[in-house]
């Protein structure tokens, strides 16, 4: 009989154990939260340890290897002038060299913007004309359109790419050019204040349309990140194989870049899509123990017709997050994995993490308060506190690991603090009794895609440069794989007749491919409106699930 995990300090201890001695070495206080200087310190504690595995090619890579590269990539950006508060963008696969750069900057406070790699290139001008980056990592086949982003931005940003291209700086070349033979070993990570330094910036589109970004700081990240495992007591490696389910742009691979060298486990990433079928290879193959995955794909990785091609037992711990997670789901998953924990995980970028842990809750939940954060639930009408179990409102949280700031945009971040700097999530939960939280509905206008986050307001903008448009309002169906599926509800322009093909070609022509119109196109004599004349988008939904879609 297992004894069943409770929340307990064990990760704090070992974590506080790691941060006393750089502390010791160092004399500064903060260096607590420093994130570069943790992550190097873990890596020089075992350097035969394998940390990432590439799982297309088969290629490893260990601690030391990664010492190695890292502190050489730190330098060569020092060499070239790069240092703390200068912003770096990833936008690449999940290949072994992408962590080189990542942890490079991590070590000298250069800021990290990891990006979706599809990006059209008006959507990565949009996205440099707020973070202004110093460098930009990319693969070769996306290099012209990055120039001519930063050509119409006149910005000037070096371009590396990780693989050979034409006229193009290479990773190797780089590392040649502005590397020197300073010795591994007395490499130095750079001194600054991790309370206020900004580690990443996570992209989010918000409900403008424009793109924004979670400015997520050196202190928020190593307060949050160790409460995953807050329930777990074998320190270090309290799992052996963490399968990396979304690209580097998302939260849930930021936190496994930043913790499986810190808690000592082998990372399993790949540069492929994870299809259904590359992920039953790399699970028969690998046997991972751990991944965060979202509803919908799990979903599709579980469909009674396919599921006994994947052997899903060697799971200790799955998170299931992004989205909603049904119920339903949860026991379907504990059929083919039944000793692995399943946890319904709540997190935003805005947090750096998750909102609450799983402490013995609710079937349904999301979860129970974590130590880190002042919880509140609020009504949205009054802006009043809700004291009674059981009746919804906005979450409204405050604590250390709340993010910075919108990175260059004061309206947003004053936007969503309320006074005192409580953080404003946008979503509907209640409680119950227990303390067992629900989530209930977004209030924000965001869609799901996949992993992909779809402004609504984006894609309006865009079919209202046809011609033929009047009005047009975007909402979605849900789709039990893929979460959201954008729906155009469009008004046609009196004396004009355009088609479902002429709005979605619109849409296909201006935006990335996460962003088509694929639950289709209504056409309507009027958007449903509320008393203060904005588009109505229960109703809106409503018709799209109602009426006849193209």
């Amino acid at each position: 009989m297992s004894i069943p995990r409770m929340n307990n300090d064990s990760v704090h201890w070992y974590v506080g154990e790691i941060a006393s001695r750089i502390i010791a070495e160092s004399g500064i206080a903060t260096d607590r939260y420093h994130l570069g200087k943790i992550l190097l310190q873990c890596l020089k504690d075992d350097p035969d340890f394998v940390l990432q595995i590439e799982g297309a090619t088969g290629e490893s890579e260990t601690f030391g290897s990664v010492i190695e590269r890292t502190v050489k990539c730190a330098n060569c950006f020092k060499n070239m002038g790069l240092g703390h508060g200068d912003v770096m963008i990833l936008m690449a696969p999940n290949h072994l060299d992408i962590t080189i750069p990542l942890y490079a900057a991590l070590y000298l406070g250069i800021i990290v913007a990891a990006i979706d790699r599809t990006l059209t290139a008006n959507e990565l001008q949009q996205t440099f004309a707020f973070s202004k980056p110093k460098i930009i990592f990319c693969q070769s086949d996306r290099a012209s359109d990055v120039q001519l982003s930063l050509n119409n931005l006149t910005m000037d940003a070096q371009i590396v790419s990780f693989d050979k291209g034409d006229y193009l700086c290479t990773f190797n070349d780089f590392m040649e050019q502005y590397g020197d033979d300073s010795p591994i070993e007395e490499f130095k990570c750079t001194d600054f204040d991790p309370e206020d330094s900004v580690a990443f910036l996570i992209a989010t589109s918000g409900t403008t349309g424009l793109p924004k970004a979670a400015a997520v700081t050196h202190k928020n990240f190593a307060i949050i990140t160790p409460y995953v495992w807050s329930r777990y007591t074998k320190f270090p490696t309290p799992t052996r194989l963490s399968l990396v389910g979304s690209p580097l742009q998302w939260l849930s691979a930021i936190l496994n870049f930043i913790l499986s060298p810190l808690l000592r486990f082998t990372r399993l990433q790949t540069t492929l899509p994870l299809t259904q079928e590359h992920a039953y290879d790399l699970i028969n193959t690998y046997k991972p123990t751990y991944t965060v995955l979202s509803p919908t794909l799990m979903t599709t990785l579980i469909k009674p017709d396919d599921r006994d091609r994947c052997d899903f037992s060697s799971f200790e711990l799955i998170l299931l997050g992004g989205s909603a997670v049904p119920q339903t789901l949860i026991e379907d998953l504990k059929t083919v994995a039944p000793d692995a924990e399943i946890m319904n995980c709540f997190g935003m970028s805005e947090l750096g993490g998750i909102a609450f842990h799983g402490d013995n809750i609710a079937p349904g939940s999301c979860g129970k308060p974590l130590g880190c954060f002042q919880y509140r639930i609020i009504n949205v009408d009054t802006q009043e506190d809700i004291y009674e179990p059981n009746v919804p409102g906005e979450l409204w949280l405050k604590g250390p690991s709340i993010f910075k700031e919108y990175y260059n945009n004061a309206e947003a971040t004053e936007e969503t603090f309320a006074e005192d700097r409580w953080f404003k999530t946008g979503d509907t939960f209640y409680r119950d009794e227990n303390w067992n939280f629900f989530f209930v509905e977004r209030i924000k206008l965001l869609l799901k895609y996949k992993s992909y986050q779809i402004s609504p307001v984006e894609i309006e903008e865009v079919i209202r440069q046809h011609p033929g448009v009047l009005d047009v309002a975007v909402t979605g169906i849900p789709d039990e794989e893929c979460g959201d599926l954008p729906v155009a509800v469009v008004v046609p322009r009196p004396g004009d007749e355009p088609t479902a093909d002429d709005i979605k070609n619109c849409v296909k022509d201006t935006l990335s491919d996460s962003k088509q119109l694929r639950g289709g196109v209504i056409f309507v004599e009027a958007i449903p409106m509320t008393a203060s004349t904005k588009v109505h988008r229960r109703k809106l939904k409503q018709m799209a699930l109602e009426l006849p879609r193209e």
